[in-house]
């Protein structure tokens, strides 16, 4: 069965629809269209096998065959040999306006390409197919402006060998994708390049951070705010004046409280030290003063907040002991101080809630019910989503699917990054170090990095009924350079992400970063 073991079923369907298909190998081009034009798709979900459907290239490499993803028969793309293959249908009699393609996949991964695309005119849009190792169907979805009232529905692949691709419940119908927020968090930015850091342009030119970055599409500056740091990075006047660069660039600005003086994750929320004997009803009041006068700052400069993380990866809560999740009703009255406070100065500001663990489900929706049945308030669901960690792209997609429908809220993906090689930049040993750390499908190169990027783009932007805002790269700008350490309090503490930066070893822009200009 290809896309489960790799080898073949009975009963498998096959039929060559072009009686002119090319030979194994030839290169594909656009099929004219053919005579089985119509103003609607039929068959996506191949229960007739492939009645409706035209191919073009590798014919016999693409049939029908039991293992649907709902139904019996799903459609594959498979060979012996390597192949090139596209299943297709041509829809004339159309509206013209804007078309979303929605398809069930999986796919073996290592294909020179495969993908789902609408073509009309000269206008194409594609959306590739992520490596499913664990055999997951995944949704996607592309989207293009039809003029002229004709598109062709496009399924492809060019592959070596034995590698495969699965295809089910497709559909076509009216309206857009796309993703409003194409992020990074270049909080360290400052501080590296107050260490001598300096950053390339893939063709190797010099130039401004954030103007290279915003240049390949980066569209929202995400920074983390701590009550008062060591070495004063991320406390309010460095954050005051990255917010001024990054809105000079035209960019929108994500605001992420900490409530903390050095990290808050999981694993850590520990109070400022000026809060440390602070109990719970001054705590309340210190949080609100605190995100009060940081965004009324940022207003004053003329850098008001589009978007404010009230705590940061908050799975164990926050404030601890008084604001951990052991005690729900003092952590909601903690978070509704910071999200007055925040509405307060900006009631556009929208309030996200952020979490770890993007792949948990049953966390994610404990969590978020605990807050709604205390009436937190609160604009988006953010997450956190690191591949080598929080699982396969399916747990992302079913956790992003459960909580938008449940919550009526858009969702975001806060944090994100890959390794685009496993090779050390400085003493400290990184995050992601070995070869037996990666994500399944995904390899520690440019082009792996750049792959998972897109694919974890791809899974937000195909959350249903619009709700994916988008997503935000965490950290493409913090390269190794001595001195710009993880501790504030540490200068020679070292940096354990360089590795999943956006600009290489060579201080060059990576491939990964032109797909903020692809969403």
């Amino acid at each position: 069965m290809h896309g489960d073991n790799g080898t073949r079923t009975t009963g498998t369907t096959r039929r060559a629809v072009l009686a002119a298909a090319l030979a194994g190998g030839a290169a594909l081009a656009l099929p004219a269209p053919g005579a089985r034009a119509a103003s609607t798709l039929v068959g996506g979900g191949f229960e007739s096998g492939l009645t409706g459907w035209s191919g073009y290239g590798t014919t016999g490499a693409a049939f029908t065959e039991a293992g649907g993803r709902s139904g019996g028969l799903r459609l594959s793309h498979w060979a012996s040999s390597a192949y090139q293959v596209e299943t297709y249908q041509y829809l004339t009699g159309l509206t013209d306006g804007t078309y979303t393609l929605t398809a069930w996949v999986r796919s073996s991964g290592g294909q020179n390409a495969a993908y789902i695309a609408l073509k009309s005119g000269s206008a194409e849009q594609r959306t590739d197919l992520p490596p499913t190792p664990n055999g997951a169907w995944l949704r996607l979805v592309t989207s293009v402006r039809v003029t002229g009232g004709a598109c062709t529905v496009r399924l492809v692949s060019d592959a070596h060998a034995g590698e495969w691709a699965n295809f089910d419940d497709v559909t076509f119908t009216p309206g857009s994708t796309g993703l409003t927020v194409k992020g990074g968090d270049v909080s360290t930015l400052a501080k590296n390049e107050a260490h001598g850091a300096t950053y390339r342009y893939a063709d190797g030119a010099s130039g401004d951070a954030l103007a290279i970055l915003g240049s390949a599409g980066m569209n929202y500056a995400r920074l983390k705010v701590w009550v008062n740091p060591a070495d004063g990075y991320n406390g309010k006047a460095k954050v005051l004046a990255t917010a001024k660069r990054a809105k000079a660039r035209g960019m929108k600005l994500l605001v992420d409280f900490h409530y903390s003086d050095s990290w808050a994750d999981p694993g850590k929320q520990n109070k400022p030290a000026a809060w440390a004997t602070h109990g719970y009803s001054q705590l309340t009041k210190d949080v609100y003063d605190h995100t009060y006068d940081v965004l009324n700052a940022l207003k004053a400069q003329g850098t008001t907040a589009d978007m404010v993380q009230i705590g940061n990866e908050l799975n164990g809560g926050m404030l601890w002991p008084e604001g951990s999740t052991d005690d729900w009703d003092r952590l909601a009255g903690l978070l509704k101080s910071g999200a007055q406070a925040a509405k307060a100065v900006s009631s556009g500001t929208r309030v996200a809630l952020h979490l770890a663990e993007g792949g948990d489900s049953a966390g994610t929706r404990w969590w978020f019910d605990q807050a709604i049945s205390r009436g937190v308030p609160f604009d988006v669901i953010a997450l956190s989503y690191y591949g080598y960690w929080h699982g396969p792209l399916s747990g992302l997609q079913a956790n992003l699917d459960d909580v938008a429908a449940r919550y009526r809220r858009p969702v975001l993906v806060a944090e994100t990054a890959y390794a685009h090689t496993l090779a050390n930049g400085d003493d400290l040993e990184n995050n992601v170090a070995r070869a037996d750390q990666l994500a399944a499908g995904y390899p520690a190169t440019p082009a792996g990095q750049a792959a998972n990027l897109r694919d974890v783009m791809n899974v937000v932007e195909a959350v249903p009924g619009g709700r994916g805002l988008g997503v935000v790269y965490w950290e493409p700008a913090w390269t190794a350079v001595d001195g710009s350490g993880w501790d504030p309090g540490d200068p020679s503490s070292g940096n354990a992400w360089e590795n999943q930066a956006l600009f290489a070893y060579d201080r060059r822009l990576l491939p990964a970063a032109r797909w903020f200009g692809h969403r």
